[in-house]
């Protein structure tokens, strides 16, 4: 068995003297693994590094074996050295929730060009708002997506302040108001697509999405 593709790189964990064991998100074949000989020497070892974009070919005698990758860069992150501490804080997050949470195999080429978009914005100051927006979207490509357009309880689309646990449904603050302490909040930022205005809302996005994920999209992998 043969095949090519490009990849973004997730994880390595040394396998032998000199080996790695490369886990990489394909734009065709969703996340796959393979041995990489030497992937500890100075040749390949940048290469490899959380992020980067490879080209990729993969061989095996069957498919679902731990094939042997050959690897080649094809651009760089760009946060290993010069990054910003926001940027790599990013790429080590967006790899291990892809690491974490699909399963080996299983084709998924929207995730892959949010990735690309996510990466080619590493360089702008509202990146952490972008990964939150990323989060949100990659629940929704996993088949959890949350309804943010109008309250659950009233049918209103505007002063929407927070979201059902239950049904993944936003709700207005009006009628929110007397199960407030029962409710995730809905940060701003996420219901008008811009960035965040403070901190705090941005751990609220990051609260609201990691509920939902950790309760069906995590579930799903146990």
């Amino acid at each position: 068995m043969e095949w090519s593709d490009k990849g973004y790189v997730l994880t390595t964990r040394r396998h032998g003297e000199s080996a790695v064991i490369l886990s990489v998100l394909t734009e065709t074949r969703g996340r796959q693994s393979g041995l990489v000989r030497g992937g500890t020497g100075r040749r390949l070892r940048g290469q490899l590094q959380a992020g980067n974009l490879l080209d990729l070919r993969w061989r095996g005698r069957l498919e679902e074996h731990l094939g042997s990758f050959t690897c080649a860069l094809r651009k760089s992150s760009g946060v290993i050295g010069a990054g910003t501490a926001d940027a790599l804080a990013v790429v080590a997050a967006a790899v291990a929730v892809i690491e974490t949470l699909l399963p080996e195999g299983e084709a998924h080429p929207e995730i892959f060009l949010a990735l690309e978009g996510l990466f080619a914005a590493l360089d702008l100051p509202e990146i952490l708002s972008a990964y939150v927006h990323w989060e949100l979207g990659l629940l929704g490509a996993l088949g959890f997506g949350l309804d943010l357009s109008a309250c659950a309880a009233t049918g209103e689309t505007t002063n929407l302040s927070h979201v059902s646990p239950k049904s993944g449904r936003a709700v207005s603050a009006a009628a929110a108001a007397p199960y407030r302490d029962k409710l995730l909040v809905l940060p701003r930022f996420l219901r008008e697509s811009g960035a965040a205005a403070t901190p705090s809302e941005l751990i609220d996005g990051l609260r609201l999405i990691g509920y939902f994920l950790g309760r069906h999209a995590l579930r799903e992998r146990r």
